[in-house]
């Protein structure tokens, strides 16, 4: 018995869904929306795996490491920011986050 590729995509779908009402629910906590974020990219990494193993084709899963090298870099540099934003600004309120312009 094995999985097929809708209960792939199903999984796929719910991490995207929850991904994106951490975004929209919650916008005072940046962390909540980088973990949000990371979640959207888990689903699409999931896609990307599930098509090309249905497919027999490896481009797929080559896409998926480029996403994973960009969802590293996203988080470092994220994380960077919330990092100088927090010694300037003493919180982390996504509602501050205006006080960085220029």
């Amino acid at each position: 018995m094995s999985v097929g590729l809708p209960a792939y995509l199903a999984v796929a779908a719910a991490l995207f869904t929850i991904g994106v009402f951490g975004i929209f629910v919650n916008r005072r906590n940046i962390i909540v929306v980088l973990m949000s974020i990371e979640l959207i990219l888990l689903a699409v990494n999931i896609n990307l795996v599930s098509f090309s193993m249905f497919l027999h084709d490896v481009v797929g899963q080559i896409f998926a490491m480029f996403v994973l090298t960009v969802a590293a870099a996203e988080a470092a540099v994220g994380l960077a920011i919330l990092v100088t934003f927090f010694r300037n600004r003493g919180d982390i309120a996504v509602d501050h986050a205006n006080m960085m312009k220029g």
